[in-house]
């Protein structure tokens, strides 16, 4: 009779050599596992989800990272035939250089890569100002359909800003800005802050806006103001550094939103949960917490492996949709998120 289990020998033998190195005191506290009521295949198909008006076949985002840069257009190009293949949306890295030159539009048209899946242009709150203030508005709207992109994501970042030696000021409120471009363009918006996330009251106006999605982009992930403070040569920005660490994590930000939620009617309840998400685990928690309707975005994930081959940025992805299947299958949220 032909062994069924030719592998047996070593990997009992494995199992051996390597018990004690694979020890876990602690267990991941966020989840009850009931492993008895579900099969161990992993059935993608079940992630498939609505979001904003879009189609996802799984409630991942890719967040806006790059352009503009020697490696830019082949990072992009990846992450757009990424979305494609497994039904992903992706944001732009800041568009700002478009404004104004075609130079690095090859490194943001990535459409032709991306078939139908929601893709969002990205202009920082300080250029849309500006551009409001000059009455020039339809610059972005001829900047969101040169790209053939669904929307504008509008990135609000005043301490990285203040932090950066060149960095931008604007002087008007970010929420009164939003409402005025909403007003002069109908554009689709999606509102992120970067690296720091948002109190309750700034949720709380945003939410109130006819805006596709927010973005938490919240304390935990990358810290852009202190990127900046890395960044600087002359030790000034440093004296600067008690207000890099100031900030809301995406927990918070999911007990703001469900308080608002339970309390008043709003226009917005999409949010992409981004900022400190450092496995599917972190998404799948999270998502299943918020009331609102939500997905979780990934930056500097997607971009370790986007800087290589697509087939390891490929195998990356995989490996994220599977393991938020089978966490899905398999395990339970065991306790709320903060109330805040």
């Amino acid at each position: 009779m032909q062994n069924e289990d030719p592998t047996a020998s070593s990997r009992k033998q494995d199992h051996i050599e390597l018990a004690f190195a694979s020890q876990t005191p602690h267990a991941d506290e966020r989840f009850y596992y009931e492993p008895l009521f579900t099969g161990n295949h992993t059935d993608i198909h079940q992630l498939a989800c609505h979001f904003a008006g879009h189609q996802l076949e799984a409630p991942i985002w890719i967040s806006s990272m790059t352009g503009g840069t020697e490696k830019a257009g082949h990072i992009n190009k990846n992450l757009a035939a990424l979305c494609q293949e497994f039904g992903l949306g992706m944001g732009l890295g800041s568009c700002r250089s478009l404004l104004t030159s075609d130079e690095y539009l090859d490194d943001f048209r990535v459409r032709p890569y991306m078939g139908d899946q929601p893709l969002y242009a990205n202009l920082g709150i300080a250029q849309v100002e500006k551009i409001l203030a000059d009455g020039k508005e339809t610059i972005i709207v001829e900047l969101v359909k040169k790209l053939e992109a669904n929307g504008l994501i509008i990135h609000i970042n005043p301490l990285q800003e203040w932090f950066q030696p060149e960095g931008d000021r604007y002087y008007e409120a970010p929420i009164v800005t939003i409402s005025r471009l909403l007003e002069k363009t109908k554009l689709n918006l999606i509102v992120k802050e970067v690296g720091h996330g948002m109190g309750p009251a700034s949720l709380q106006a945003l939410m109130q806006l006819p805006i596709d999605a927010i973005e938490f982009a919240a304390f935990g992930g990358t810290n852009f103001s202190k990127l900046e403070m890395l960044r600087d040569k002359t030790g000034e920005v440093a004296q600067k550094q008690a207000l890099a660490y100031v900030g809301h994590t995406a927990v918070e930000m999911v007990g703001y939103v469900n308080n608002i939620l339970s309390s008043q009617e709003v226009l917005c309840r999409n949010f992409i949960i981004s900022g400190g998400i450092s496995s599917y685990l972190d998404g799948a928690y999270l998502i299943a917490e918020c009331h609102g309707e939500a997905i979780y975005g990934q930056a500097s994930g997607f971009l370790k492996h986007a800087m290589g081959t697509y087939e390891a940025l490929r195998l990356y992805t995989r490996q994220q949709i599977e393991g938020l299947a089978m966490s899905r299958q398999i395990l339970k949220n065991k306790k709320l998120a903060t109330n805040g």
